[in-house]
């Protein structure tokens, strides 16, 4: 009986987090009405470091990185946390919040090519054909279907591109960061990754010019930053990583499924985004295209 309210435990924190992840796209496009996108990736990572800072360390003795450690985790937070979050939240300013939830998707498709041609890991055929439905997948949605605007170098959204280099980078980081969780624990690692993305972004708030700009939110757009902040920086990342220690990988990761599920329904309801016939083609041949890849593969870390 303690097993198994141990496993439901764990699967409703994951749940909960994948439901957090799939908002918050369109928490970032309320935020960017009224800031600017360094101010919300400040603000959000500000306030996440917080959240999960007080977490770990009421759990757990977090140990000091060494000197290596740190040129290592400072790289990590400027390719994870700072360089991520400008592709996405500047992509974020023209493209649908729906869009990128579904190209976002495609992470487990970049890290087994990052496999096959780096580390040189078998890529089976059924992988291989997984990668390229994904890829049909994402075409027919940048385009809505349209595959003309390809030839005329239109690939849709000027955000979208930003949106897919943002894909790979994740796999990047995702890989690179396999070294650091052999000796530190998850959320000690973010804790640290996260803390050097948050000055990075700090010294471009400053250099930008944008210390001010909080004055201009309002009650709905603090909302929007406090919702980024608590739950998809903070909370979620311990309820993921809680529910990877209890139940295995595979099973937490097969509900990133339902991550652009929900992000097109929140999006529809709060943004009035349409649900188009060709979108929800599209993506399901993503999630099929992902499926056949994860049936090799262990699932990596939260996407967003």
């Amino acid at each position: 009986m303690t097993h198994r309210r141990s496993h439901l435990v764990a699967f409703s924190k994951a749940t909960f987090a994948v439901i957090v992840w799939g908002a918050s796209f369109i928490a970032t496009k309320i935020a960017l009405r009224e800031v600017t996108p360094v101010t919300v990736i400040w603000l959000r990572f500000g306030i996440g470091i917080l959240v999960l800072g007080i977490i770990t360390l009421t759990r757990e003795k977090l140990s000091l990185p060494t000197r290596r450690d740190l040129a290592y985790f400072s790289f990590l937070g400027f390719l994870g946390i700072t360089f991520h979050q400008w592709l996405q939240v500047t992509g974020l300013i023209t493209s649908q919040a729906t869009t990128t939830a579904w190209i976002i998707t495609t992470i487990p498709i970049f890290i087994a090519l990052l496999g096959w041609l780096i580390l040189g890991e078998t890529l089976r055929w059924g992988a291989a054909g997984g990668i390229a439905l994904a890829g049909v997948g994402v075409m027919i949605i940048v385009t809505h279907g349209d595959f003309g605007k390809l030839f005329q170098g239109r690939f849709g959204a000027p955000g979208d591109l930003l949106i897919l280099l943002s894909a790979p980078n994740w796999a990047i980081f995702s890989v690179l960061s396999r070294r650091g969780l052999l000796n530190q624990s998850a959320s000690g690692m973010m804790f640290f990754v996260m803390g050097f993305g948050w000055i990075f972004t700090s010294l471009w708030l400053v250099s930008a010019g944008r210390l001010h700009d909080f004055a201009q939110l309002s009650a709905g757009g603090w909302t929007a930053v406090l919702f980024l902040g608590i739950f998809c920086s903070g909370l979620a990342y311990i309820f993921w990583y809680d529910a990877l220690k209890a139940i295995p990988a595979s099973q937490v990761g097969s509900l990133l499924y339902i991550e652009p599920i929900v992000a097109m329904g929140v999006a529809a309801v709060l943004l009035q985004e349409a649900l188009l016939l060709m979108e929800l083609f599209g993506g399901g041949l993503i999630l099929l295209g992902v499926w056949l890849v994860n049936r090799h593969r262990a699932v990596e870390g939260p996407p967003d």
